[in-house]
């Protein structure tokens, strides 16, 4: 597999995503549904913003890896928050978390009115290997 990052600018660096990601000779792609702080029996989290976005990072690993991909082939995130302020707060959990995985990612976030029961965030990824 063959990853070209295209920015044409410096700003996004800080934030932890790229504009684009040009992928060519792909082995296979996997589609992850969005995951969220749902726990392992199928409930879903009342915690706070920061627990529940660990939660769901936790669930996207489980996910990914299960399937045999590498997180670093992560080329697609979005997320969806109902509350960006909350979701700021803690971004850094999120940042941390790409730069540990060596992840490029083009990125949308979208705040929603509403998310299945108690919350807070999905993340839904593309990748590729």
């Amino acid at each position: 597999m063959e990853k070209r990052i295209i920015n044409p600018w410096q700003w996004q660096d800080e934030r932890n995503y790229v504009q684009a990601v040009e992928v060519k000779n792909i082995e296979s792609t996997l589609y992850c549904a969005g995951q969220a702080a749902v726990h392992a029996d199928g409930r879903s989290s009342n915690a706070d913003m920061k627990t529940q976005l660990l939660l769901a990072i936790e669930n996207l690993e489980k996910v990914i890896t299960q399937a045999g991909y590498p997180l670093s082939g992560i080329v697609r995130l979005n997320v969806l928050t109902t509350n960006s302020g909350e979701l700021w707060s803690c971004f850094d959990v999120l940042q941390n978390w790409i730069t540990k995985n060596g992840i490029q990612q083009a990125t949308t976030l979208c705040e929603v009115k509403t998310l299945f029961e108690t919350l807070t965030i999905e993340l839904e990824a593309t990748v590729v290997k």
